[in-house]
């Protein structure tokens, strides 16, 4: 039987988090960088941990006032620090309500970049490995980041969008463009399920940020249950 995990970006001050963290199976959650702070890192691990969802970090570029979506010039040393500080600020709170750790998922443009610059995924790589070689990488399937995570012998979930369109490469188009996202309940399902059932991602995210947030995650869960496709986060080694 096909599995499949379902995630999404928390902790970021806009979207349902409470109704999306009954229905994913793992939660990114903000560190600070471009959203949230200690206050919000504490309540959305506390959601996560009411409703059994895996606990992740959710690194970004350091740029709140662009909520981490515009390309910044940062050399990887200064990447990593990013990416690993942040984490630990993560990390810490779950030590304080008895949690742990059990993903990694860059934000934004960071997450973008990551996916087709080697050197900023190798930055990141470094950053989770040295963190703890326990934590999954989550990254653009068929990316950069999916491919340094294994040369760093980290474990990965390759990540599609229900809610994104894709360039012929397979790279996510630009959210500049007008066609970047799905609206379109329909669409985004069936999208999801060719993404699962041909095995060509691990983990599906679920924006929580859009209008039709939590009707197109409660539509993809049902249809993936129909589907005979388990749902449940990945599997740390």
């Amino acid at each position: 039987m096909r599995e499949i995990d379902l995630n999404a970006d928390l902790g970021e001050g806009c979207g349902d988090d409470n109704a999306l963290m009954t229905i994913v199976t793992s939660a990114n959650i903000a560190c600070g960088a471009h959203a949230g702070d200690e206050a919000t890192m504490r309540e959305t691990i506390r959601l996560a941990q009411r409703n059994g969802v895996a606990i992740g970090a959710h690194p970004s570029f350091p740029d709140r006032e662009n909520f981490g979506r515009i390309d910044m010039q940062r050399a990887p040393h200064e990447i990593y620090e990013d990416v690993r500080s942040q984490i630990e600020t993560l990390a810490t709170v779950a030590r304080e309500e008895g949690a742990i750790l059990h993903h990694v998922k860059a934000h934004g443009a960071l997450y973008n970049l990551a996916a087709r610059d080697v050197a900023v995924a190798d930055a990141i790589s470094r950053a989770v490995a040295d963190a703890s070689t326990s934590l999954i990488i989550y990254g653009l399937a068929g990316g950069a980041q999916i491919e340094s995570a294994h040369a760093h012998g980290l474990r990965t979930a390759g990540e599609g969008f229900a809610d994104r369109r894709y360039e012929p490469d397979g790279t996510l188009v630009p959210r500049s463009r007008p066609n970047a996202l799905i609206n379109d309940e329909e669409e985004a399902v069936q999208q999801a399920l060719a993404l699962a059932q041909q095995e060509r991602a691990q983990t599906i995210c679920l924006h929580g940020d859009g209008p039709h947030a939590i009707a197109f995650a409660r539509r993809i869960r049902d249809a993936f249950a129909r589907a005979n496709i388990t749902i449940r986060a990945s599997q740390q080694g």
